[in-house]
């Protein structure tokens, strides 16, 4: 296969709400797209960097420029060597810009799926036609604000709720939605990284909830810290921005940092480095889940195909494309009795809606 030219979408999507973090809020997805264009056919990418470098080093723009600058011409100088596979050996000595790879790489593999008649979920290893959808609930004005959120999202037929949580917004809500909703709902939350290890006590107050993790409660570089938290408290640590690699994954595992893994591709360079740290996990006994980063349905759909695979055992952050987007910029993902849908068609198996991309795009560029 031969990479004749790559085109660079810029898109703003607009969300049906606000979704607030720790790291912010945020009304637009802002993202790019990568359109590889081979000897064999096309393919397709979200790259998931955010428009600040605030949930990661990474951010849109200057994703682009390194996209267009180094990791493109390098992948053009393999001639009709290339395939998905050699992609990362390719970037190796690049350091970091994960994101940047991944979209690179996994529109490398949709065109090479696409020509090959073959999905992503095959490709991967999914032994699954469906999967349990979960949904990621952001920090909100108020706790009614947060309660009719919830309630909605239990009445649409979500099988687990995860709270965005900071200091200030942690033990309450997260009270009140299990108070209100019983003991046999799946709760979770997502720290992104907001406390600190002076915070231990605080976050051990969670215990009394029964959650199903906390994900991620301090800094990504402090896995001692993390090891150090998980004995101290009874709720399972998930690690999420820590873990970038099949590597850093067993390390994490081996010193007791993690008792579950938040496996997002995009964080760690791409599909095929997400199936090795699943394999990882699953041979170690560590279960693991998919995250997700706002994603349009061309990221959505190879999402699905992962969390399709045997060791994600744990409802993930796939939610339908009706959660984020009034118009979403493929067929919508539906949310039925709880599950979505795995794309069987070629590659990620879904196509871009072309009047709606039009209509989101600010920018493309070409690199050929």
């Amino acid at each position: 296969m031969k990479l004749e030219a790559v085109e660079l979408i810029r898109l703003n999507v607009p969300l049906k709400s606000a979704f607030r973090t720790s790291e912010g809020s945020v009304t637009v997805h802002e993202v790019v797209w990568v359109h590889a264009i081979t000897d064999v056919g096309e393919g397709w990418a979200e790259c998931a960097a955010n428009a600040l470098p605030d949930y990661s080093s990474e951010y849109h723009t200057g994703a682009g420029a390194v996209l267009q600058e180094f990791f493109i011409p390098e992948l053009m100088k393999l001639g009709n060597k290339l395939t998905a596979e050699k992609v990362a050996p390719a970037l190796h000595w690049a350091k970091g810009h994960r994101m940047a790879k991944a979209a690179l790489e996994t529109a490398i593999l949709d065109a090479q799926l696409r020509a090959a008649n073959t999905s992503f979920a095959t490709y991967l290893g999914a032994v699954k036609t469906k999967v349990p959808a979960g949904v990621s609930v952001g920090i909100m004005d108020s706790l009614p604000e947060l309660m009719g959120f919830v309630e909605g999202y239990l009445a649409d037929g979500y099988l687990r709720i995860k709270l965005k949580i900071e200091p200030g917004w942690d033990y309450e809500p997260v009270k009140l939605v299990r108070e209100t909703f019983g003991p046999d709902l799946l709760l979770q939350v997502d720290a992104n990284t907001a406390y600190t290890r002076d915070d231990f006590d605080l976050l051990k107050r969670l215990d009394e909830f029964n959650l199903l993790l906390i994900e991620q409660p301090i800094e990504e570089e402090d896995i001692l810290g993390h090891k150090k938290l998980a004995d101290y408290i009874d709720t399972p640590v998930c690690l999420d921005e820590s873990i970038v690699s099949a590597g850093v994954a067993r390390d994490a595992i081996e010193l007791g940092a993690t008792e579950i893994i938040n496996i997002k591709p995009a964080r760690v360079g791409g599909y095929i480095e997400a199936v090795k740290i699943h394999d990882v996990a699953q041979a170690a006994g560590i279960p693991v889940w998919c995250g997700g980063m706002l994603e349009t349905g061309i990221g959505r759909a190879a999402n699905l195909a992962l969390a399709a695979l045997p060791n994600f055992t744990l409802p993930g952050d796939t939610s339908a494309s009706a959660r984020y987007f009034e118009t979403d910029t493929t067929a919508p993902f539906v949310l039925v009795d709880g599950h979505i849908d795995v794309p069987t068609g070629p590659g990620i198996g879904v196509d871009p809606i072309s009047e709606v991309v039009q209509r989101y795009t600010v920018s493309t560029t070409w690199v050929k």
